[in-house]
């Protein structure tokens, strides 16, 4: 197979050009319009790929779709420094998917204007749900709903990218290791980056302590953030806790398999690999106001007691946003 092009870091892909921001000093980043309400098939999808454009015949989605295995096959295709792949992203992965996210969780997304029309910004949500199925739906958010088209890249684990075939499609997706280097170049060349920083501690805590945020880190995020000049949007997550109730931990086989934890939920793995499907349950995703962090001075990436404050001011506004939309949820399944 012939490889593809790699994209010079800087250098925007044909497919999709961005509004280049002003420089630092005392610039402004567009909020969204607040989008009209979004046909069923109205998602935007590029012609010629496997998934097809509305109205389309029979004959003209085979086409697409072997026009699309073409360009695979002979390498015409493009990706990033970090293995970023838009165009398999948008026609494959995505419409894999979108079932999920929208017929299976029922996902309700709120404050979309939220998250800038261009120029970077930095999405801080919260984490949980045994495995990471919230930050895949929270891209899929941003993806199908955002007027602009946006993309969301998450900072994943390393633990994402020494898996076999999972470290190679995060790659393909947008994903890429969660350090300070990689998000701020990311930010500061106007993408729209996710975080999750509560990490293993969120993800895998006990059904228990369900909705109770887990400690943010020392706010690299933040020093992140002040540094590219970006504005922090807080995304609070609704009903991926409540997928794989964590109610035990193997932890000799954690430690053997080398993971930081080995669930143990009310069906797994005692029903073998029919306990690994999730349940049912209703999600809402809502993006908060943005926090600006374009007014600070150049050195207050090195305040902590700056870092402190504002790591603090974002772990608050989820949680407020979490325990109102749990007052509001009729039901974890409806």
């Amino acid at each position: 197979m012939a490889d593809a092009k790699v994209i010079p870091f800087g250098e925007e892909p044909r497919s999709r050009r961005k509004t280049k921001r002003p420089g630092r000093g005392g610039r402004r980043t567009a909020l969204a319009p607040v989008p009209e309400p979004r046909r069923q098939d109205g998602r935007g999808q590029a012609a010629g790929g496997p998934q097809g454009a509305p109205g389309e015949s029979l004959e003209q989605r085979i086409a697409g779709g072997l026009r699309f295995l073409r360009r695979r096959l002979t390498g015409e295709y493009e990706v990033d420094d970090f293995g970023y792949d838009e165009e398999l992203t948008d026609q494959v992965l995505m419409s894999v998917l979108r079932p999920l996210y929208e017929k299976y969780f029922r996902v309700e997304v709120k404050g979309i204007e939220n998250i800038p029309a261009d120029g970077g910004a930095l999405i801080v949500a919260n984490h949980s749900g045994t495995l990471p199925l919230d930050g895949l739906m929270l891209q899929v958010a941003v993806h199908d709903h955002h007027p602009a088209g946006r993309h969301l890249r998450l900072l994943a684990a390393d633990l994402v990218f020494v898996l076999p075939v999972i470290n190679e499609l995060a790659r393909k997706a947008g994903h890429t290791l969660a350090c300070a280097e990689d998000a701020q170049r990311l930010l500061e060349r106007g993408e729209v980056v996710g975080v999750m920083p509560e990490g293993f501690k969120g993800i895998g805590k006990p059904f228990a302590d369900r909705y109770k945020l887990q400690r943010f880190g020392r706010g690299g995020f933040v020093s992140t953030a002040l540094r590219a000049g970006v504005p922090i949007v807080p995304c609070s997550i609704v009903g991926a806790e409540e997928i794989y109730p964590k109610i035990g931990d193997a932890k000799t086989l954690a430690r053997v398999l080398g993971f930081p934890y080995f669930p143990l939920t009310p069906t797994f793995p005692w029903f073998g690999p029919l306990g690994l499907l999730p349940l049912p349950t209703k999600w809402t995703i809502q993006f908060g106001e943005p926090i600006p962090t374009d007014g600070y001075p150049a050195e207050a990436a090195d305040d902590p007691m700056l870092m402190f404050n504002l790591t603090d001011q974002v772990r608050e506004t989820i949680q407020h946003t979490l325990y109102k939309l749990l007052v509001q949820r009729r039901s974890v399944f409806f």
